[in-house]
């Protein structure tokens, strides 16, 4: 089962720009779960290959940007008091019932470090919320049997840059290739139902209104692509395999696309 949770945070002290890059919140990550089961963290710290896990940038709870995407680059520190919230999707449901005592047993008074500055998880959201639309959870059979059979319009917003392997190169173009193929190997690979890997010569694109945009990391510099995309369901595609991409572009919530999702690429929403 897939859980999207969203920590509610309150910085003690000022949190510095520097430690609000991917690299920095993949470490406090592995420090949750390593709290709780210090070999599971060792586990998914060793991990190079697809992890079961993606995380969101550090979001400031009051600050809503007029696109709609969010925000993961930071030129000013956060001061303290100021409320946050940071986005944790689990693939795996064997690693949410792992971390389940850190959910049960959350201490609001614990700090927790994000380089110098201390944190405090005040509450974590499993659930849909009418004012946190990053959190949720749905069994993998749900999400199939949920999925309509007959839409043909697949239309996602790219809320932080998204960027694809492509050969020995990354390109930050969301083709149907890159986005559906990214979550058809997810989705193969956690939910125990097997979708076929020729689903996206249906699709085409219908609607994009995309821009590039840099992602700083400590050692380089991705480029990505934010905005809106849209792909539509042409040709004879059967009610099966209309099925099975309404359910990849839901899934979308929870697994992200393209590469780096662990370090806050890659967030999407279907609209």
């Amino acid at each position: 089962m897939p859980h999207s949770l969203v920590l509610n945070l309150l910085p003690a002290t000022p949190i510095p720009p520097g430690y609000l890059t991917g690299k920095h919140l993949h470490a406090l990550f592995l420090t949750l779960v390593s709290s709780i089961d210090r070999a599971l963290g060792d586990r998914l710290h060793e991990q190079k290959t697809e992890k079961a896990f993606t995380l969101s940038p550090l979001q400031r709870s009051n600050h809503n940007r007029p696109d709609h995407t969010l925000q993961w680059d930071y030129q000013q520190p956060v001061p303290a008091q100021t409320p946050c919230w940071w986005r944790i999707s689990l693939l795996d449901e064997a690693l949410f019932s792992h971390l389940t005592l850190l959910w049960l047993n959350l201490n609001p008074n614990q700090p927790w470090h994000l380089g110098p500055a201390d944190l405090h998880i005040t509450s974590i959201l499993g659930t849909a919320q009418s004012t946190q639309p990053w959190a949720n959870f749905c069994p993998y059979t749900q999400l199939y049997e949920q999925a309509s059979d007959h839409a043909r319009q697949l239309t996602f917003r790219l809320c932080t840059p998204a960027t694809f392997r492509q050969g020995n190169y990354d390109s930050a173009l969301p083709t149907r290739e890159c986005v559906f193929h990214s979550l058809l190997k997810r989705w193969n690979r956690y939910s125990g139902m097997t979708f076929p890997e020729t689903l996206s010569d249906y699709l085409f694109p219908s609607f994009f209104d995309l821009r590039t945009e840099l992602v700083n990391d400590p050692k380089s510099k991705w480029a990505g692509c934010v905005g809106t995309i849209g792909y539509r369901l042409l040709g004879d595609a059967d009610p099966v395999a209309i099925k099975q991409l309404n359910t990849l572009a839901d899934f979308a919530l929870y697994a992200g696309i393209g590469r780096k999702t662990p370090m806050g690429m890659g967030m999407v929403r279907r609209l």
